[in-house]
């Protein structure tokens, strides 16, 4: 009986938009990835991450922790 081994693939979301932002090296921390992309998504600078496993896939979520008035 032969094992197979296969690459979890990895997906990111901004929660509040829902972008889904591609996996831009497999190989980087997904911390990288979040700093990678805060240039273009300001918010993703103070966002925490929320990782879950889904199908199969890890599906990482950024939340934004800045509130709204009101």
């Amino acid at each position: 009986m032969a094992i197979e081994v296969t690459a979890i693939k990895r997906e990111f979301l901004i929660d509040k938009s829902g972008i889904e932002l591609e996996d831009p090296n497999p190989e980087m921390s997904v911390e990288s990835i979040q700093q990678f992309y805060s240039s273009i998504y300001p918010e993703l600078t103070t966002a925490t991450v929320h990782k879950e496993f889904k199908g199969d896939k890890y599906v990482y979520t950024f939340k934004s922790i800045i509130g709204t008035k009101g």
